[in-house]
């Protein structure tokens, strides 16, 4: 695994600008494509850090949500949409990803938000990645791994416009 190779592409440039912009320190390492949680088990064992799953959630009415939690979270889709005043959730389809957050299926997360910028997206983070210090999502493909101190994942939201929702999973399996 490489890290800190130079972006990827024009999105990645303007996301590591952006960070540097808003003096968020952040670290990247280079892997396979992984497409699942389940694949990047091992590329997870050589990075100290909460590791994360994104869902990227349309409602009935057509609004959409970007979900960021850590990755062993059970995220029960049936009631989340009550707790986020969102009407029932289903998965986005793919054209519909790559139009409002610029990524494809298997390259979902926080990152991607940079690439709403008409603030059609809610951002709801899981309560419980503010229990590591740092965690990793992808920086707009997956084919590797970016890390970010919690403390500056709503710095990050609030220099991409979007004010996130900060939700306990796990509070929602209680009932």
């Amino acid at each position: 695994m490489n890290t800190n190779t130079p972006p990827q592409s024009p999105n990645e440039a303007a996301l590591f600008a952006l960070l540097k912009q808003a003096s968020i320190t952040t670290e990247t390492v280079e892997h396979a494509a992984v497409f699942t949680v389940e694949e990047s088990a091992a590329i997870k064992a050589d990075l100290p850090g909460g590791h994360t799953k994104n869902l990227f959630l349309k409602d009935k009415s057509g609004a959409y949500a970007l979900v960021c939690a850590v990755s062993d979270t059970v995220i029960k889709v049936n009631k989340l949409h009550p707790q986020i005043g969102m009407k029932r959730l289903s998965f986005g389809k793919a054209d519909a990803l790559e139009d409002k957050l610029g990524v494809k299926p298997g390259s979902v997360t926080l990152f991607s938000i940079i690439n709403d910028t008409e603030g059609e997206v809610r951002l709801i983070l899981d309560k419980a990645l503010f229990d590591h210090t740092k965690v990793w999502f992808h920086p707009l493909r997956n084919t590797a791994s970016t890390a970010i101190s919690t403390s500056d994942i709503e710095k990050f939201a609030k220099a991409t416009g979007h004010t996130p929702t900060v939700i306990d999973f796990a509070a929602l399996l209680e009932d």
